[in-house]
């Protein structure tokens, strides 16, 4: 209950405390006299300000409450009076998360109950994500100023603001996004021994799963991939590892990842396609029967996962082409995605080139050396030098890249 006092009324209680532990020892009446009037005051306003009843109503609106990153919303505050204001007129705050802005603030005197009045302010939605707008709270206090308490008017509002989609054009050579049957038709080709799809063995493995004739002609444990239905249609693959990506808040290079990521599905969806979009970890995203508005939102809501490095345990493109936008990988992670991967598979990646976000000279071993490694296992791959490279840029670079014959890499070569 004390906590509504202000500094000024701690102070006067205080001093009241005190001047009536003087008098008690000094045997002065007329002293302790102030200080009963000292300390009844602000215990007096305090009691009076908390009961006290505000006669004003509020609601709020936001318009749109559904935007890309980058643009701008306006919130509205319509109040209606029932009552008498306060003395000292209606002094309102509205909450903010941080990164839309500073708190708005406004200050009435009065307010007109047949004209009742309508404050807005315009809020930049600059970070992608599930924004809560409030609560509106006024501050009530005594005509001494003695104590003063928060009272809301309105609650919290949802503003969604999904990642930046970019309109895109043509399609990667050579990939087969334009009928599928690239794809399908090298997934389907042949059924004798020398074209079952094979892998490196790996620990855990079924001994019986062996093939022992690609075993004897690479000299090292090959083990037979497990089959999948062909499903046909494209996976694209969201690297939303934090220890992948640099830079906060909207210039993240996550931020560039996800709209990247989002604008190559919705492209592929248009151009007649079953899309998947999934995660590092193979959290499905989206599939083909998605609303955009949906996969949208559920973007929105994405946040970072504490892996620390890309580790698949099955092919990431689930046996379809594969579109891959990748943070910082390593050489592991090199090796798991291009191990899993069937032979003769489309494979392409945008490589971000985090350093750039981190304000480090880009370029150099790190995104090159991984990109290397990705082409020598016939993967094409583009490496995102920075936060201005334009996402259609890329992508449009991605498409002419030249198709390059997919091979298995050995281990030892990664």
């Amino acid at each position: 209950m004390l906590g509504g006092l202000t500094i000024r009324g701690r102070c006067l209680l205080a001093a009241g405390a005190a001047a009536a532990i003087c008098a008690l020892v000094l045997d002065e009446r007329d002293l302790l006299r102030v200080a009963a009037f000292a300390t009844a005051l602000p215990l007096l306003a305090l009691g009076m300000s908390a009961r006290a009843r505000l006669g004003v109503d509020a609601r709020r609106e936001v318009s749109p409450p559904r935007l890309p990153a980058g643009e701008r919303t306006t919130v509205r505050l319509h109040l209606s009076a029932r009552g008498r204001l306060p003395a000292g007129g209606l002094a309102l705050e509205d909450g903010l998360p941080h990164s839309l802005g500073r708190r708005p603030k406004f200050r009435l005197e009065t307010v007109n109950r047949t004209a009742p009045p309508v404050l807005e302010y315009p809020v930049v939605a600059r970070m992608r994500g599930i924004h809560r707008i409030g609560p509106l709270r006024t501050r009530v206090d005594d005509p001494l100023g003695l104590s003063e308490f928060d009272r809301e008017l309105a609650g919290t509002s949802r503003l969604v603001v999904v990642p930046r989609v970019v309109e895109l054009s043509g399609l990667p050579v050579g990939s087969g996004l334009g009928t599928g049957e690239d794809g399908s038709a090298r997934l389907r080709s042949g059924h004798g021994e020398d074209d079952t799809m094979v892998r490196q063995y790996r620990h855990g493995d079924d001994i019986r799963r062996v093939h022992w004739k690609t075993t004897a002609r690479r000299d090292e444990l090959m083990v037979r991939a497990e089959e999948r239905p062909w499903h046909g249609g494209v996976t694209v693959l969201l690297d939303r590892r934090s220890a992948a990506h640099r830079g906060t808040g909207p210039h993240a290079s996550l931020e560039w990842a996800v709209s990247a990521a989002a604008s190559i599905y919705l492209h592929v969806r248009r151009q007649g396609r079953p899309a998947h979009l999934v995660t590092e970890d193979g959290a499905r995203l989206a599939s083909p029967a998605a609303e955009p508005d949906t996969v949208l939102d559920s973007l929105a809501a994405l946040r970072s996962s504490t892996h620390r490095d890309l580790v698949c345990h099955s092919d990431p493109g689930d046996g379809q082409e594969l579109v891959a936008v990748l943070g910082e990988i390593t050489t592991a992670a090199v090796r798991e995605l291009t191990a899993l991967r069937p032979e003769g598979s489309t494979s392409l990646a945008l490589l971000l080139d985090t350093r750039a976000w981190a304000g480090l000279p880009v370029g150099g071993p790190g995104p090159d050396t991984a990109a290397q490694r990705l082409r020598a296992a016939g993967w094409s791959v583009v490496v995102v030098p920075g936060e201005q490279a334009s996402v259609a840029a890329m992508w449009q670079q991605l498409c002419d890249e030249p198709a390059v014959p997919a091979a298995r890499v050995p281990e030892n070569e990664l």
